[in-house]
């Protein structure tokens, strides 16, 4: 791989790091938001909601690392 694709695959890499910490930091606000739901409403539509978005959210995590991994080999050597 020459040296500008290499740099264009690096660029990618980081943008997708940058968007992983956003990712996360708006999970752990909705962790935090359903964490706190009244015992009486975990029952409820809202919860299932914040759950369900957690969960994927997590799940996009996921495959951020997986596509900063496979950029990051593709990259060496």
């Amino acid at each position: 791989m020459n040296n500008k694709r290499r740099k264009a695959l690096e660029k990618v890499g980081q943008t997708l790091s940058e968007a992983k910490d956003e990712l996360e930091s708006l999970r752990d606000e909705e962790k935090e938001y359903l964490d706190n739901i009244p015992e009486s409403l975990q029952s409820g539509e809202k919860h299932d909601t914040a759950e369900n978005a957690v969960s994927s959210m997590d799940d996009s995590i996921n495959s951020i690392e997986e596509a900063m991994f496979s950029i990051d080999e593709s990259t060496q050597g």
